[in-house]
């Protein structure tokens, strides 16, 4: 049998021995560390390294074409608030799409063409709904220009 000491000696030279590693592994990592502070240039006297900057030989002509490129912006500004003012919507005034509900609602009653949807036809086709309802998909129709 085993001797009890034997065994607690055998764990401290396994721990001893890991310590020892663990410091060579942190000497190695300090002697990295040192290197690359000393090697990078790093200040250590307090100096200041030199700066280097350059101007722009021309800053008028900077100037000028960015006053140029103001004056196109305000220009397309003003032109999009004049058509936002007229109601003329590009995207407003091409799109005539309706939701999926809607159409086909209108397609179960005989409106399956939305160029143009005659009122009387409308309101056959929404008699089973309720006001709240029929006065939702008139406003659609309303907004996509198929109601007039």
């Amino acid at each position: 049998m085993e001797n009890p000491t034997e065994g607690i000696n055998g764990a401290l030279l396994d721990g001893v021995t890991q310590l020892a590693a663990a410091a060579a592994q942190l000497q190695k990592t300090a002697l990295v560390l040192e290197e690359r502070w000393n090697g990078a240039g790093a200040p250590q006297s307090g100096e200041v390294a030199k700066v280097v900057a350059t101007i722009d030989p021309d800053p008028a002509g900077r100037i000028t074409e960015l006053e140029a490129r103001l004056q196109t912006a305000e220009q397309q500004i003003a032109e999009l608030r004049a058509q936002a003012s007229l109601g003329v919507s590009a995207a407003g005034a091409s799109r005539k799409t309706l939701p999926v509900a809607a159409s086909h609602l209108l397609a179960k009653h005989g409106i399956d063409t939305l160029e143009q949807v005659n009122g009387g036809a409308l309101d056959a086709a929404l008699v089973g709904l309720s006001l709240e309802q029929r006065i939702a998909v008139k406003s659609q129709l309303m907004r996509a220009g198929l109601l007039g």
